[in-house]
C-alpha cells in the first residue's frame, strides 16, 4: 500500500480522475485556524503539481477585514476566501477549474462549498450543483452573533478594486 494512502493523506483513485480532466484544480483545505485555497496545475511532462495561485483566509485583512472578534474559518470568511482566489485566478487567465476537496468530508452547506460559491461568484467556471451551497443568510453572516454584515460588501469591493 502506498505511504500517503496509509497515512490517509491521498485518495489516488479520486486524484487520477481529477488529473485526467486536464483542467486546473481548485484545491481547498481547512486547518484549525484558516481556510486555504490554491489553484493547482499538473505538469504532465515532469509529473508534478505546481501552484498558480495561493490564498489563505488570513490574507483578507489586506482587504479591510477586521477579524479580532470572530474566527477566520467560518462560512462568510470561507466565501470571501473563495471570492479572492477566484479573482486572482481570473487575473492569471485561468477561467475554469474543478473542485479538489481532498479527504474533507463534504456535507450540504459546509465551508468547502462556501469557498466554491465564492470562486464561482468571482467568475470562475466550476461544475457544481446549486443545492450544495450554504444559504445566503449564512454566507452573509446572519447566523453569527455580533457579525458586521457590511464587512462582506466592503471586502468584496476592495478585492474588486485590486483584481477587477
Amino acid at each position: 500500500m502506498l505511504k500517503r494512502r496509509k497515512e490517509f493523506k491521498t485518495n489516488y483513485k479520486k486524484r487520477l480522475r481529477l488529473l485526467l480532466s486536464r483542467k486546473p484544480r481548485l484545491v481547498i483545505r481547512k486547518t484549525n485556524k484558516y481556510i486555504i485555497a490554491h489553484i493547482v496545475n499538473y505538469d504532465y511532462e515532469n509529473h508534478k503539481d505546481y501552484t498558480v495561485a495561493y490564498v489563505t483566509s488570513k490574507k483578507l485583512r489586506e482587504f479591510g477585514l477586521d477579524y479580532k472578534s470572530f474566527s477566520l474559518k467560518n462560512i462568510p470568511i470561507s466565501y470571501l476566501t473563495g471570492y479572492l482566489i477566484g479573482k486572482i485566478a481570473l487575473s492569471k487567465n485561468i477561467k475554469e477549474a474543478i473542485l479538489d476537496s481532498g479527504l474533507n468530508r463534504l456535507t450540504k452547506g459546509c465551508r468547502i462549498y462556501a469557498v466554491l460559491k465564492g470562486a464561482i461568484d468571482a467568475g470562475l467556471k466550476i461544475p457544481f450543483n446549486e443545492r450544495i451551497f450554504p444559504d445566503e443568510n449564512r454566507l452573509n453572516g446572519s447566523h453569527i452573533k455580533n457579525f458586521n454584515k457590511d464587512i462582506i460588501k466592503k471586502v468584496k469591493e476592495n478585492i474588486n478594486l485590486k483584481y477587477g
